[in-house]
């Protein structure tokens, strides 16, 4: 795995407080919502909504939420218009960063992006400048220590997945986004639980960073991910997972 996918790992492990969770629900609900109405509320129709919600129930969003999510993008009940917007940079030591939007005011949404890259040694860049180096992929990460690798890649394979990859005590399946559903059910049917789930940016090449050009990448990467109208952000820093687990906790 990349270091920010190992980052992300960690990170879900911890949990998040109260505070940082609740903002993380109102974003997921905001992207069921964004789904529902432009594909339908129907997730057997609408690839789109179906991995909001898998992503939603498994960061423990209450059912109610979703379903009140659903509901809203059906009905346009909210009246909120959202854009979706890419932002491409570059953050300390060179990292390309993406950075995915959905606001309902892009001029507040460029500037603030804008001020985090300049406050935290990045810079923001042309659209397509660092794009070329991911590739979007389906990723599940399973718990190494509770599941054979055998067994892993016999049902992720058979399912269509194109590679399981070991990383320290996990292994990550990697699918063609096509693909992602069908190797998740049959993960689910195999009875193999995941720690993530999720259709996301694959780097295909990665910068190693130092304990000091990590602690400015991940400042950089928190202060975006923080920020009200960003969905996801993706990166292609490679940090040693102890460091990362110093830095994280």
């Amino acid at each position: 795995m990349s270091g920010h996918s190992k980052w992300a790992t960690i990170k879900h492990k911890k949990g998040k407080t109260d505070a940082r969770r609740g903002k993380l629900f109102s974003k997921l609900s905001r992207a069921i919502t964004v789904a529902a109405r432009e594909g339908g509320t129907d997730p057997n129709m609408n690839i789109a909504l179906a991995n909001a919600v898998e992503k939603a129930r498994n960061e423990s969003m209450p059912k109610d939420n979703i379903e009140r999510a659903i509901q809203r993008g059906g009905g346009g009940a909210d009246g909120v218009a959202y854009e979706s917007i890419v932002y491409e940079g570059y953050g300390p030591a060179g990292v390309a960063i993406i950075v995915e939007v959905l606001t309902d005011n892009k001029n507040r949404s460029a500037a603030e992006v804008r001020n985090i890259f300049s406050k935290h040694s990045g810079q923001l860049a042309q659209p397509g400048a660092v794009a070329w180096v991911f590739e979007r992929r389906g990723s599940i990460v399973v718990d190494g220590a509770k599941y054979d690798e055998d067994d892993v890649m016999a049902a992720a394979i058979d399912a269509g997945a194109e590679d399981v990859v070991q990383d320290g005590d996990s292994f990550q399946v990697l699918t063609e986004p096509a693909d992602f559903a069908a190797v998740r059910d049959a993960l689910v049917a195999a009875g193999i639980e995941f720690e993530q789930a999720d259709l996301t940016m694959i780097p295909k090449n990665t910068v190693k960073l130092e304990e000091n050009d990590a602690r400015k990448t991940m400042k950089i990467v928190d202060a975006l991910e923080d920020s009200d109208d960003v969905q996801e952000v993706y990166a292609n820093f490679d940090i040693p997972e102890d460091v990362l687990e110093a830095l994280v906790g």
